[in-house]
């Protein structure tokens, strides 16, 4: 049987089915009902509904159900390790790392939910302000809609349910098509974790038929995380309502040449590779100071060597198949534009439907794709520069502006990097892969706008309300 979607509380199916395969070999894994213009019409009056009840609870009993919810999956750990391998082909170490994350994601939020305070703050800067006394407070926001994309399916779902329950808010989750099964998971925990259940919905839903909810005004806020052209359109569809974008990036990372060299090797390659390179922070621009270039790259090639390639149900492997054939002759054919182009191959193998090797590239120019825009794949770019300044303007030279990483031991160069360097995080002797569940992610330029990190999500799912007392 199909599963089926929640709608406020309700468990639907439809006529409407899509099959999920598994795509190291294309088998067929399990079916989801997709949901009808109907169903997601009830998801948003249930939300109005449910909002009346989970703007007046308590912080405490937000707090439980967070808390619960992390007990919760806890207990279905595997279960949910082993639906993200099978539905996204993600291995099994990255898929238990996310699964961790998660939890960690919830008790951020169960702990949050107890904090969201306000402000008491004089008036009487003025005249007019004499004898009135000011106080701020947060207020849920409403209806969140929040849109995961498939490649971290389960902790960035928490990313938005997490603060919208810390907050108070209805929230009715649209998960990307390609990796729908793990959210139908999280939509159990939900319900028994004890959230009102008019108050959440999951709708496995197309794209394009879901676009409705993004213009609809019974919803609040929309939160995407996924592709930009997607993630604009829907900003453009939104009218008043308050719009989150994480979107892509062209990460990019340098390496100084003062840097301890197999450290930023070791790191770049579990950063470049790890999900298959489908990561929106994975290192896609190695920039190597002249000196240390041919050193840092035989440390960096060895690294890839030693990753392990292949099934990603086997504990060992580091990295598995991309999400889909499509997506890996995309990237098939992006390298084989380059090499015409004049880039050289410095490791990389056939691909094999949707396995796609790690590939490492060199002598690459600034306006090949694999390094103007976000690759999205296992492949890696390797470039001398001379100066300093050179590497941080080709930083800079990107419509993205995410995170980027910088491996040096001179403070003044890494306070000129913070100052310089248009991204949204910057992280130090660490590549832009990094990342812990609770610090303000988000970018600049393309890369989108607002913050995640459950403190910082919490902001944009809220409103400031003030009210001023007169004491005369």
């Amino acid at each position: 049987m199909p599963k089926k979607n929640l709608i406020g509380g309700e468990w639907r199916g439809s006529d409407d089915v899509m099959e999920v395969r598994f795509p190291y070999d294309g088998s067929l894994v399990d079916a989801v009902s997709m949901a009808s213009a109907a169903d997601m019409n009830d998801a948003m009056e249930a939300a109005l509904e449910g909002f009346e009840l989970t703007r007046r609870l308590p912080s405490h009993r937000r707090s439980e159900i967070l808390a619960n919810m992390g007990r919760l999956l806890g207990e279905r750990f595997d279960e949910v390790v082993e639906a993200m391998i099978m539905e996204g082909g993600k291995n099994r170490k990255t898929a238990v790392g996310e699964t961790a994350r998660a939890m960690e994601t919830l008790k951020v939020s169960s702990e949050e939910a107890r904090r969201i305070g306000g402000e008491v703050f004089s008036i009487d800067w003025t005249a007019a302000g004499e004898n009135r006394q000011g106080f701020t407070r947060r207020a849920p926001i409403g209806t969140v809609l929040g849109i995961t994309p498939f490649n971290y399916p389960v902790n960035l779902a928490c990313h938005k349910i997490g603060p919208a329950i810390a907050v108070g808010n209805p929230i009715i989750l649209k998960p990307a098509e390609k990796t729908p099964l793990s959210s139908v998971i999280l939509a159990e925990i939900v319900l028994e974790a004890g959230y009102p259940p008019r108050a959440f919905s999951m709708l496995n839903a197309w794209g394009p038929d879901s676009e409705m909810m993004a213009a609809d005004p019974r919803v609040a806020m929309i939160s995407f995380t996924g592709g930009g052209s997607v993630g604009w359109m829907l900003k453009s569809k939104a009218g008043q309502k308050k719009v989150t974008l994480e979107l892509g990036g062209n990460a990019g990372v340098i390496v100084h040449n003062d840097a301890d060299l197999a450290d930023a090797a070791g790191q770049a390659a579990a950063g470049g590779y790890a999900n298959a390179g489908q990561n929106c922070i994975s290192v896609q621009r190695l920039l190597i100071q002249r000196d240390v270039f041919e050193e840092f790259t035989d440390l960096f090639v060895d690294e890839v060597r030693a990753l392990k390639v292949g099934d990603p149900r086997d504990g060992d492997v580091d990295v598995g198949p991309m999400i889909s054939v499509r997506d890996a002759e995309r990237a098939e054919d992006w390298v084989k534009e380059a090499k015409k182009a004049g880039a050289s191959v410095l490791h990389g193998e056939a691909r094999q439907g949707a396995m796609f090797p790690p590939t490492v590239l060199t002598e690459t120019a600034p306006d090949m794709r694999v390094n103007c825009e976000e690759v999205f794949a296992p492949v890696v770019t390797v470039s001398p520069y001379e100066a300093w300044d050179e590497a941080v303007a080709t930083i800079n030279d990107s419509p993205y502006g995410l995170q980027a990483g910088v491996f040096t031991q001179d403070v003044k160069r890494i306070m000129d990097a913070w100052e310089r360097v248009d991204v949204g995080g910057l992280h130090v002797n660490s590549v832009s892969t990094f990342r812990v569940d609770h610090m303000p992610y988000g970018g600049i330029k393309a890369s989108g706008s607002g913050r995640e990190g459950i403190k910082y999500a919490i902001e944009d799912m809220t409103e400031l309300r003030l009210m001023t007392l007169n004491l005369g």
